[in-house]
């Protein structure tokens, strides 16, 4: 899953996509690069960000999907929490709805997904982008990210949505300390249990940076790559990245290595 954000804040490249062409461009450039989904936003999630009108949201992400729906058939996630969006998303040739805010109470958003028949990228938050770094606290991340999972899927399929439509993703970094996400990635296996295909993103963030003195997201690229192939290793199915063709050959070479040699 390629990362394409139309937002002039994100943390790592923020500004360099608000232009639909030179968005489309480098869409289609991480489809040549082995890109197999394009996750667009334009609501920047990232720690302390400024919360996004629906109108601006719409005007950064619907043109630019509707143009790479028109360029490609690449498949086409919008990273959204508002239901107007994806639902415009949807209508424009969004076949995926990316929610960083599975945590919702309202039904609306798994309504539409019931309806539409898309499929639905359930993400663990504690609390809200925001805030939720200012001081997240588990008992136990393990046992209490895999309960908001069993609940989110029961609650999810109760509004009509089939399971197969469902994939996990736990959220590194939203509401978690740096301890938090390491014992998530080392026990990434363990969420098997649930029978849904799990998603992963650390693309470029700053849990690199405070363990290994980072400071640059671009240059955090390695850290990310060794993250993949670990993920891959604990039976991850999707990894979302900024960093697409770097990525697509870790993972070949990885998948190399572990194949069984016939001569």
């Amino acid at each position: 899953m390629g990362i394409l954000n139309v937002t002039p804040d994100s943390f790592s490249d923020g500004g360099h996509f608000t232009q639909v062409e030179v968005a489309v461009e480098h869409a289609l450039q991480m489809v040549s690069e082995g890109a197999e989904i394009i996750d667009i936003g334009g609501e920047s999630t990232r720690p302390n960000a400024d919360p996004v009108g629906l109108e601006d949201e719409l005007q950064r992400v619907i043109p630019v999907i509707e143009a790479l729906a028109a360029r490609s058939d690449v498949s086409i996630s919008i990273d959204t929490r508002k239901v107007e969006v994806a639902r415009q998303a949807v209508d424009a040739g969004a076949s995926i709805i990316n929610d960083v805010e599975a945590n919702r109470q309202d039904k609306a958003m798994w309504e539409l997904v019931a309806r539409s028949g898309v499929g639905y990228v359930a993400m663990h938050m504690q609390g809200q982008p925001g805030t939720m770094q200012q001081n997240p606290v588990y008992e136990d991340v393990l046992v209490e990210i895999r309960a908001f999972f069993e609940h989110s899927l029961k609650r999810i399929e109760c509004c009509g949505v089939k399971k197969e439509q469902v994939m996990l993703d736990v959220g590194i970094g939203f509401g978690k300390t740096l301890d938090h996400n390491l014992a998530l990635l080392r026990s990434l296996d363990t969420f098997g249990c649930l029978n849904r295909p799990l998603l992963l993103g650390v693309s470029r963030k700053s849990m690199f940076g405070k363990l290994l003195d980072v400071e640059s997201p671009k240059d955090r690229m390695p850290a990310g790559l060794a993250c993949a192939c670990w993920a891959f290793e604990k039976g991850v199915a999707v990894i979302r990245t900024h960093d697409v063709s770097e990525t697509v050959q870790a993972l070949r070479m990885w998948d190399a290595l572990r194949r069984v040699s016939t001569i």
